[in-house]
């Protein structure tokens, strides 16, 4: 791993299943993304974006190859590690995963939650004050009911990045959204990420928004392609 690489993957590969059943779904991946990135993943439907991005946020345990996330290999990890690796990450999913039950400022709290270190006061101040920079500082006793798509999803990253994690994964943010909020969610992501010095590594279909990107890669079949015509040809659909 480099010194400013923060995930670091070599010849990953991933199967799910077994004995007969077992298929590969992951062949040789190697990336490298440094510190303060903006990586869009893009790629059909089934081609393996959602399982790389789950093996990078120690969702499930990587099989072969290297997975390295901050220095510490993920790759045959044990539960308890990749748990610990877990609380450097902040997720972003299609389905905003907010808690109906809990006002906006609660959802916001549960980010906060592993973290053993910080008060319960400490927990409400922060929260309040990332819901305030997404925009929402006076929805704090809403639920999620009472919101609009785009605000749901601003309290989802409000709720991904309220522990300053130095990843965020997103997995198609957008994709719920009309196009004014979808731009607005990633322009709060782009500006916020910035802010805190944190790594993006997003997935999406939505080819209007891989202007913020640093770099993008492509997925095909299991694979990364990372064939700079490909590249040119996802960017020019995009225009």
């Amino acid at each position: 791993m480099t010194s400013q690489s923060v995930i670091s993957i070599k010849n990953l590969d991933h199967y799910f299943g077994d004995g007969q059943l077992r298929k590969q779904v992951l062949f040789d991946i190697n990336l490298d993304i440094n510190v303060g990135e903006i990586i869009i993943m893009t790629g059909p439907s089934g081609s393996g974006k959602t399982t790389l991005l789950t093996l990078v946020g120690g969702l499930r345990s990587a099989q072969s190859g290297s997975l390295e996330i901050l220095g510490q290999e993920l790759c045959g990890a044990k539960t308890a590690q990749l748990t610990q690796a877990r609380r450097n990450n902040g997720y972003i999913f299609q389905a905003h995963n907010l808690h109906g039950s809990l006002t906006v400022l609660q959802n916001v709290r549960m980010g906060l939650e592993v973290h053993n270190n910080i008060s319960p006061a400490e927990m409400k101040t922060r929260s309040a004050q990332m819901l305030e920079e997404v925009g929402l500082g006076h929805r704090l006793n809403y639920y999620p009911d009472d919101l609009s798509g785009g605000q749901k999803q601003r309290v989802a990253i409000a709720r991904a990045l309220v522990s300053r994690p130095k990843i965020v994964l997103a997995d198609e943010p957008t994709a719920a959204l009309d196009s004014k909020s979808g731009r607005d969610v990633v322009n709060l992501m782009q500006q916020l990420a910035k802010e805190q010095g944190c790594t993006i590594l997003l997935v999406t279909h939505d080819n209007r928004i891989l202007d913020i990107a640093d770099r993008i890669v492509h997925m095909e079949d299991g694979k990364l392609v990372n064939d700079d015509a490909v590249i040119s040809a996802v960017k020019t659909n995009a225009g």
